[in-house]
């Protein structure tokens, strides 16, 4: 299959133009922000407990998430993956590649780095307004598939992290007139390769969701603290790791120890981390939350 001719941008706003990638990243923020409100709406599901946040407060946790998935997504891909960008901040010639590492819109993002940033974000927040961290993070943890599936919708459109060769019937060559004109060559090269973008869409977006929408609606686990955080954490990190088999490896990365890539090395301990903190929550006794006191009340 020949890549369709899409198109990275949208439309243009004036000399503005709206990509596909950009709007990705805000579907994924409001429709994440939808979700996150039917949530804590629905107070059943978190019986005997109590939702982490109010409405307000979610409106308010909403600005830190975004912020650490933008700051910790860049500045994770350029740890894990472009490390020379932070010596550009010293060395580069001009101000121009100087400051390569925040030019957002020449690419580059990580989901490890983003995710880190968001665990960042909600730590101050929740340590900030003395929040159950565990229970805050089974809030923000369903909804970022709902972002996942977006981004990764995107990055298909965009022609990029495309898969390893391969001679399956549905291989597709990331090679077309567009491609051509903006590179002048085929950097995925004129071979069938596997459309990675599309298994992480569908494996750690829409899968990852509906088990994540299973454990919360009808099993009831957001009554564990840990519980739905954890299963996130164990679920992405393995579909990751599964699916990097078909992902062609980042440049000067394709020979770590262990014939591993960077990205299962990122997602490993992930799926240990998640897997203790489910582990954790079924141990742990089911308790309601402790009472808010009453307005004017003094503390015992």
């Amino acid at each position: 299959m020949i890549f369709p001719e899409f198109d990275p941008v949208i439309f243009n706003i004036g000399p503005l133009p709206l990509r596909w990638y950009a709007l990705a990243y805000v579907l994924g923020i409001v429709l994440g922000w939808w979700y996150a409100a039917r949530l804590i709406k629905q107070e059943s599901v978190w019986s005997p407990r109590r939702p982490p946040v109010t409405a307000l407060q979610l409106d308010d946790l909403v600005l830190w998430v975004t912020v650490g998935i933008i700051l910790g997504g860049r500045l994770g891909y350029a740890l894990f993956y472009r490390p020379d960008l932070y010596g550009q901040l010293f060395t580069g010639n001009g101000w121009g590649e100087r400051l390569e590492l925040f030019q957002l819109w020449t690419g580059g993002m990580s989901f490890h780095g983003g995710f880190l940033g968001v665990v960042i974000g909600l730590t101050i927040y929740g340590l900030k307004h003395r929040l159950n961290l565990l229970s805050l993070g089974d809030l923000i943890a369903p909804v970022v598939p709902i972002g996942l599936f977006f981004g990764r919708m995107a990055n298909f459109i965009n022609g990029e992290l495309w898969g390893r060769a391969t001679d399956v019937p549905w291989a597709i060559r990331f090679c077309n007139d567009r491609i051509l004109s903006t590179y002048g060559f085929c950097p995925a090269g004129d071979i069938p390769r596997h459309p990675s973008q599309l298994y992480e869409a569908g494996l750690e977006g829409l899968a990852l969701f509906l088990v994540l929408t299973l454990a919360i609606w009808k099993f009831r686990m957001l009554k564990r603290p840990g519980f739905i955080m954890g299963l996130f954490l164990a679920g992405y990190g393995t579909a990751r790791a599964l699916l990097e088999n078909t992902r062609q490896p980042d440049a000067g990365l394709e020979s770590l120890p262990l014939g591993l890539t960077m990205g299962m090395y990122l997602s490993i301990p992930m799926v240990l981390v998640g897997l203790w903190l489910i582990v954790r929550a079924l141990k742990t006794p089911v308790v309601a939350a402790p009472a808010e006191p009453e307005a004017g009340a003094r503390p015992a």
